[in-house]
């Protein structure tokens, strides 16, 4: 006697169809996580008032790129981690060397490209020397003999009898300063993630 069993419909087919379904459902949830979670970071950025260019540094992928896997993996990640990752902790400053960070105030203006503009940078762009002045309450000084303009920025006097010069100050000296904590990636990070299943089992579904 010979038996012979049979299986309708194809079980194996059935299974690789759910496969199928599952690869398609993970990696279409991942993609979405990540440009999701990318556009989550750069709105964050933005209300912290860091700025549209900062912000345009967050990018997403996914892995792998040309086929749908169980296995698939969205990466988040930004092309300026230091200066993201500083505002996302907050962290003690402190200068390299051992000596005083130089704040500039408004009167020291901007550097190249509008950032931040050091001491010796300063005199060499206007010409003018710096002095220091230490103070036992607040902070210590960095001034200069100079006029400010309808900028509101130190700029060397033209007058030759010293009509307008005054003392300006131009830098505050700390020995180190906290840098405020504005942002909170973390945050929207464990929101996606929490999020991850429901959305999976949902395009699985959705793919049968």
């Amino acid at each position: 006697m010979k038996l012979k069993v049979a299986f309708t419909p194809d079980l194996a087919a059935l299974m690789q169809a759910e496969i199928t379904a599952g690869e398609k459902a993970v990696s279409a949830t991942m993609r979405e996580a990540g440009t999701a979670l990318k556009s989550d970071w750069r709105g964050q950025i933005t209300r912290a008032g860091l700025g549209r260019r900062l912000a345009n540094t967050i990018r997403s992928e996914t892995f792998p790129k040309t086929e749908p896997s169980l296995s698939a993996a969205a990466l988040v990640w930004s092309k300026a981690p230091v200066i993201i990752g500083a505002h996302d902790t907050g962290p003690l400053i402190r200068s390299k060397d051992g000596f005083w960070l130089a704040i500039p105030t408004p009167a020291a203006g901007k550097g190249v490209k509008g950032g931040r503009i050091t001491p010796g940078a300063w005199e060499r762009r206007t010409g003018l020397r710096l002095r220091f002045i230490y103070r036992r309450r607040g902070p210590s000084l960095l001034v200069a003999e100079g006029r400010l303009n309808k900028q509101g920025r130190a700029v060397a006097s033209r007058s030759k009898t010293g009509r307008g010069l005054t003392t300006v100050p131009i830098f505050l000296l700390v020995p180190q300063v906290k840098l405020r904590k504005r942002l909170d990636l973390a945050r929207d990070a464990e929101r996606a993630q929490e999020a991850l299943p429901g959305l999976i089992v949902a395009k699985w579904v959705e793919a049968r």
